[in-house]
C-alpha cells in the first residue's frame, strides 16, 4: 500500500480532500439533502425517508458528525440531527472556488 503524500499539496487542497470524501457517498448526499429539506432537527425519521437500515444511517450520521457537517443532540432516548450552518457554509465557499467558471478551450481534448 502507497504512503500519502499529502505534505505535497496546499492545507486548502487538503482540506478540500478531506471535506470531498466525507461527502463522496450517495446515501451521505441524500442525507443531507433531507436534512436540508427539512430544515429542523430530524430523529429517527431518516430510517423511513431514505428506506435505509438503522445501523447503515447510523454509521453515515457519525461520519457526517465528525466532519462537523451536522450537530446532533440527544432528545430523549433518540439522537436528533441537523445541519450546522456554519460548516455548511465553509464547504459552500471552498467548493465555490474550485468550481468557478473555465475558459472554452474549443476542441483542445
Amino acid at each position: 500500500m502507497g504512503v500519502t503524500k499529502t505534505d505535497l499539496f496546499t492545507d486548502k487542497q487538503n482540506e478540500m480532500a478531506a471535506m470531498a470524501k466525507a461527502i463522496a457517498h450517495p446515501a451521505r448526499i441524500a442525507i443531507l439533502q433531507q436534512l436540508k429539506k427539512t430544515n429542523a432537527c430530524v430523529c429517527g425519521e431518516l430510517v423511513d425517508d431514505l428506506g435505509l437500515a438503522q445501523a447503515t444511517i447510523s454509521q453515515h450520521l457519525k461520519e457526517l458528525k465528525n466532519v462537523g457537517l451536522i450537530n446532533g443532540t440527544v432528545e430523549g432516548t433518540s439522537v436528533c440531527y441537523c445541519i450546522n450552518p456554519r460548516m455548511w457554509k465553509q464547504y459552500q465557499q471552498l467548493f465555490a472556488g474550485l468550481f468557478t467558471d473555465v475558459a472554452d478551450c474549443g476542441d483542445c481534448c
